[in-house]
């Protein structure tokens, strides 16, 4: 039993997406005690934003006639499918940056989406349970002032859920900021709010996680 942890927020030691997937873990470990968490850390280990490039170009050349780049691409392509696929369940935590998608995860999907088992004919991932934890430092839903600013969360949900086929729940907070933006104090209360629902709504998709592999089967 094995779940495939993916963090991509550049401050690991006061990242907010970080806190909320670890309630996500630790309601998956308490109702799967001993089971395996395999980690990849894409702050710590970034992806080559080459690697995409070469992994694309030398799937068009003879194994013998790839460069060495090419090469170590196709290769590290092939260990992040191997990580996914071989996972019973996935948690992604993946902040907003900049209105858009973290680098770090748009270089790592990629880069793992040229391998065949998960490419647009792949269907390895197809009805795997899964969280995506997402936060934002400001508030970007319907009627803020920032309305449509946000341009992971959407594209994030459509890669996992429609493109990769997994049963995605997602787990998202706004106003991260608050506290640390003197402009958005006004909001310290909501901020509270949407914090408190934000970590009971991980908790419980720790918990739907473990119960998703019960109902399928899976010890």
């Amino acid at each position: 039993m094995t779940l495939f942890r993916l963090d991509a927020s550049i401050f690991p030691t006061t990242s907010a997406s970080r806190a909320l997937g670890d309630l996500v873990e630790a309601e998956w470990s308490a109702a799967r005690p001993g089971a395996e968490v395999v980690r990849r850390d894409l702050a710590a280990s970034p992806v080559p934003a080459t690697a995409w490039q070469d992994a694309v170009t030398g799937g068009f050349v003879a194994e013998e006639e790839r460069t060495p780049g090419q090469r170590e691409a196709r290769a590290l392509a092939t260990t992040f499918a191997d990580e996914l696929v071989g996972a019973d369940a996935l948690l992604f935590t993946v902040p907003l940056y900049n209105y858009g998608v973290s680098q770090h995860f748009k270089t790592w999907f990629d880069l793992a989406y040229t391998d065949p088992r998960i490419d647009p004919q792949g269907t390895a991932l197809q009805g795997k349970p899964a969280t995506l934890v997402t936060v934002l430092g400001g508030n970007y839903g319907p009627g803020t002032p920032k309305d449509g600013w946000d341009h992971s969360t959407a594209w994030l949900c459509r890669v996992l859920g429609d493109v990769w086929g997994l049963d995605l729940r997602v787990v998202e907070r706004p106003f991260t900021l608050v506290g640390t933006n003197p402009a958005l104090d006004a909001f310290t209360d909501a901020a509270a709010e949407l914090r408190a629902n934000a970590e009971e709504h991980a908790r419980r998709c720790g918990r739907e996680l473990a119960d998703a592999l019960a109902g399928a089967g899976v010890r």
